[in-house]
């Protein structure tokens, strides 16, 4: 914040007031009626030295520090269906936008595939799973042998 407290607050500055307020209030160095009391008085703050009073007697912290990597954000078993093993199979902790790309484009020729079958008229050939299957058993074979869905290895260092 400016060092001079006569300078005029902007909303920006009141919002980063209240959200320094509310980590405070998570760690516990506030209690609710403080928070509550403190934070009606941020957003009426005229100047920087009203919020600067607000957050003298608290300890400095980094709203922009980014979380560790021990930090899971995924829980309950990381995959929609329960099968995190079917999105991650290199045990990471979600489906890469490589084969997100990659599966897409499959879902995406058999529907097309499946549409000109059906407008075609003929039921009894079910052609479409020529184009579907192969394709998808080559990138389904891919994806568990832990390879790219461009078809090249990433070389190891």
């Amino acid at each position: 914040m400016p060092s001079d407290p006569k300078i005029r607050a902007s909303d920006a500055d009141r919002d980063r007031t209240a959200a320094l307020l509310r980590e405070h209030l998570a760690a516990g160095r506030l209690t609710s009626e403080e928070f509550n009391e403190r934070l009606d008085k941020a957003y009426a703050a005229k100047t920087m030295g009203d919020l600067d009073k607000l957050l003298e007697d608290l300890p400095g912290i980094d709203l922009y520090h980014l979380p560790d990597h021990s930090v899971d954000r995924r829980r309950g078993g990381g995959s929609p269906f329960g099968l995190p093993w079917l999105l991650a199979p290199r045990g990471g902790t979600g489906i890469s936008p490589a084969w997100r790309a990659a599966w897409g484009s499959w879902a995406t020729v058999s529907l097309i595939a499946f549409l000109a079958w059906l407008l075609s008229g003929h039921p009894g050939n079910l052609w479409f799973l020529w184009v579907a299957g192969p394709y998808g058993i080559v990138l389904f074979g891919r994806w568990l042998s832990h390879g790219s869905p461009q078809g090249r290895q990433k070389r190891r260092k």
